[in-house]
């Protein structure tokens, strides 16, 4: 009679507390399915990959080797996350300089990278998806020891500077156990103290903070700090009109663009935001993409010598409500069902993984 009872105790907590006693991952594997679907627009024929993901199935950023500003082999990552579907994410620097994503990466509710263009998907801890131009910044305030707090903030997070750059950059340990390089003035924060302010030396980030890098003019930025000084960090989320975006319960996000589909209908507009490269602009080439659909689903797309019109056409036809693209050419992979259904050309900096067992610290 007890074992009964413990059972329908057992049976209620998870019809009211769905999201602590969520049985719904455990089916995600075969929930998670793919399939080639022949699309036509414009008179012409496509055929497109495609993996469709139930709402709540959860989902992370895989970066290369755990880190922002390397590469890896879409395989790799595929496995080191315990992946059971993965599609490319964010554009990248691909073709000689230090391997660093261009786009919005948030992982685990942490600020891994800012990009200042494009579109942005986001997933907030339920899995409901969000997707919006969204344009993040990053500032603070010190406190010292004599006079008013002073205000400070950051132009990007882990990446490498451009050399005379002047910027200041943000490390965290999303981008390893060191910034990478050498130059520029450090101020270490741990624990919100300053422990450190001087030259930097290829300075070790903190487990427990940040460093902060000023480069060129902005190395009088670094003035404003004091060993032992307070420091207080805060982030905003805004759209490329300066309006506020609920963003703030977003755990994991990948930001690359054009925008393809917008409240269900095509939205193409790549040079608004921001997008200069005639491979975006105008070229055919080989896609990938991620949908929000009507029931709040996801459905990942890889496709083969699309102009970025007709893709947006393609995930209209497919019933997208809100569509974008991901980075493409060499770039486009696709992974499902225990196989690679697109395989990358190149290595790759970060992809966005989905599945009931991720491995979230690799």
């Amino acid at each position: 009679m007890v074992l009964i009872v413990m059972l329908a105790i057992i049976m209620t907590l998870s019809c009211i507390l769905p999201g602590r006693m969520n049985t719904s991952y455990a089916a995600s594997k075969s929930a998670i399915r793919n399939e080639v679907k022949k699309v036509t627009v414009s008179g012409r024929s496509f055929n497109v990959r495609t993996v469709s993901i139930p709402k709540g199935v959860p989902t992370t950023v895989g970066l290369a080797k755990g880190k922002v500003g390397l590469t890896q082999d879409f395989n790799a990552i595929v496995k080191t996350y315990r992946a059971e579907a993965a599609i490319n994410g964010a554009f990248f620097e691909a073709y000689g300089g230090p391997p660093d994503p261009y786009g919005n990466l948030i992982v685990d509710g942490k600020i891994a990278h800012m990009g200042h263009y494009g579109t942005t998907i986001g997933f907030k801890s339920d899995g409901t998806a969000l997707m919006d131009s969204l344009r993040l910044s990053l500032s603070g305030k010190v406190s010292r020891t004599v006079g008013s707090p002073i205000g400070w903030y950051a132009t990007f997070i882990n990446r490498t500077p451009l050399a005379n750059a002047n910027v200041s950059i943000l490390y965290t340990e999303e981008r390893g156990s060191r910034v990478g390089f050498k130059g520029g003035i450090a101020v270490v924060i741990e624990n919100g103290k300053v422990t450190y302010k001087g030259p930097n030396d290829n300075v070790i980030i903190p487990k427990e903070g940040y460093v902060l890098i000023c480069n060129g003019t902005e190395k009088s930025m670094a003035e404003r700090f004091e060993v032992g000084a307070d420091v207080e960090m805060s982030v905003t989320y805004k759209d490329d009109k300066g309006q506020a975006l609920p963003w703030e319960e977003v755990i994991t996000a990948v930001g690359a663009g054009p925008r393809l589909v917008k409240d269900g209908k095509v939205s193409v507009t790549p040079a608004a935001e921001g997008f200069k490269d005639q491979k975006i602009l105008s070229s055919a080439a080989a896609r990938s993409g991620i949908a929000i659909m009507a029931d709040g689903s996801v459905m990942l797309a890889t496709v083969s010598g699309a102009t970025m019109k007709q893709w947006a056409e393609v995930m209209h036809k497919m019933g997208a409500k809100q569509a974008m693209n991901l980075d493409g050419g060499a770039s486009s992979a696709l992974y499902s069902g225990g196989k690679v259904l697109t395989p990358a050309g190149r290595l790759l900096s970060n992809t966005l993984i989905f599945g009931s067992n991720l491995n979230r610290n690799p």
